[in-house]
């Protein structure tokens, strides 16, 4: 339930392993180890199916999400349990927008929706807290390209302590290169994992900074979303 509004109820189905190292990372564990969890695939991926199948004709669920980790990791079984999914399902794909060109274009027209992390605003921060080098010029287009095949909803953690050198830059890109996407801005963050190797995301985040970086939002004309 914690996910966007008119994607709720969610049925989630988390593939272990990821290519980013975030150290804020609330799963940290798992999406760590992409080991971690069971196969998806023959008896495993038959009960999945058949538990989805049952919440989806039930009701309880209005939407399929797939994530992780970085789901992209697992790609071939992700294709392989999509494909034996009920018809009619509305299905979204939960990325940090990472992942190569080969990749997306395995999943160009599979998915309903894209939920897209669009974590940091420059690669500096990028390369400090996650261990990646050329976060911009890889994730940026990739988000571009989603918005051309599917309905993109962009997600950014506000950090604390990043609301200049990420948040802002984010919400200007956004603005200029995505008009009128839409873009869910989550300020619930919890220094899990291992956040404490950085002194700004010891604590939780702060209400002024949530309440200024709605409002650098509004200003940039930016479709925020619940």
């Amino acid at each position: 339930m914690g996910d966007e509004s008119d994607l709720c109820p969610v049925f989630a189905v988390a593939f272990s392993g990821c290519d980013l190292r975030c150290d804020f990372c609330n799963t940290g564990r798992e999406s760590w180890d992409a080991s971690a969890g069971s196969v998806a695939a023959g008896p495993g991926k038959e009960a999945l199916v058949a538990r989805i199948g049952r919440a989806w004709e039930s009701g309880a669920v209005r939407s399929l999400m797939i994530l992780g980790g970085e789901p992209t990791i697992h790609l071939a079984s992700v294709l392989d349990l999509v494909a034996a999914l009920p018809d009619g399902l509305p299905l979204v794909w939960k990325t940090n927008a990472h992942g190569t060109p080969e990749s997306h274009a395995l999943l160009d027209g599979v998915f309903d929706c894209w939920v897209a992390d669009l974590k940091f605003g420059n690669d500096d921060c990028a390369r400090r807290i996650a261990r990646v080098d050329g976060y911009c010029a890889r994730v940026h287009p990739n988000l571009i390209q989603a918005a051309r095949s599917t309905r993109l909803i962009v997600r950014h953690l506000l950090m604390p302590g990043h609301l200049d050198c990420c948040w802002r830059p984010v919400a200007a890109w956004i603005a200029a290169s995505l008009p009128g996407v839409e873009v869910s801005l989550r300020t619930g963050f919890w220094p899990g994992w291992f956040s404490g190797r950085h002194p700004e995301l010891r604590v939780p985040g702060r209400i002024g900074e949530a309440q200024e970086a709605a409002r650098i939002g509004i200003e940039a004309g930016l479709r925020l979303i619940e």
